[in-house]
């Protein structure tokens, strides 16, 4: 005899592993902090590499007024203020991508506990038949 509920439960949960589950199961199988932490990492990398580039087109854009006027600037001031420039692109970066993958790892810890309520239950009902 087919149970309609119990088909419809093997349903979403096959929709869910097919869809987010894999994703989900990537993300949980870290800790909260390892997992953040890395895409932190990551993150800091990606900012470096981005900021050196659009540094270098700065520079690059008006390369000839840059070559005239580096005599007549003072380059510590310079440079400190592309590090302070750096450092606060960096930070705020680095927070964005903190809270979007806190929020990321809490919706797929949610989902696999969901999945796993639903597993519990799908093996309640199979038991309950015999």
């Amino acid at each position: 005899m087919i149970n309609e509920e119990r088909i419809r439960l093997m349903t979403r949960m096959a929709s869910y592993e097919s869809t987010e589950g894999r994703s989900n199961g990537e993300v949980a199988a870290h800790f909260r902090s390892d997992y953040v932490g890395l895409q932190v990492l990551k993150a800091i990398i990606c900012a470096t590499i981005a900021y050196m580039i659009a540094f270098a087109v700065y520079i690059y854009y008006d390369f000839e007024t840059f070559m005239v006027e580096i005599y007549k600037m003072d380059l510590w001031a310079f440079a400190a203020k592309a590090l302070k420039n750096y450092v606060i692109v960096t930070v705020i970066y680095c927070v964005i991508v903190y809270i979007a993958f806190t929020v990321k790892y809490g919706k797929a810890k949610r989902g696999l506990r969901r999945y796993f309520n639903n597993l519990r239950l799908l093996g309640s009902m199979y038991s309950e038949k015999k």
